[in-house]
């Protein structure tokens, strides 16, 4: 990205003024968006709402994952038929203890 800074010789003392004042606005505008990010999730989670990726198994598949698991079932074979991931079948076999 090229600045149109109306010929402004950036090694003379003005132009090193300027990009000073520039290169001050943009971190400033960077700053003020992190603060508005950082404060929305903490309003988000003030009010209980989850953060991240919803989890890959409902509770209910999970239940059914575990149980499986202590049937004797392979990991390989239970995420072929739940359509699932061997390491979404893998975190739910280490969760269980």
């Amino acid at each position: 990205m090229k600045l149109a800074l109306g010929g402004v010789n950036l090694t003379s003392s003005a132009g090193k003024l300027t990009m000073g004042v520039i290169n001050a606005v943009a971190q400033f505008e960077r700053d003020l968006l992190i603060e508005r990010t950082q404060a929305g999730l903490a309003r988000a989670k003030s009010e209980g709402k989850t953060l991240g990726r919803p989890p890959a198994l409902s509770g209910e598949r999970h239940d059914l994952v575990r149980q499986r698991l202590a049937n004797g079932d392979s990991v390989s074979t239970i995420a072929r038929d739940i359509k699932t991931s061997r390491q979404t079948i893998m975190r739910a076999r280490d969760a269980a203890g």
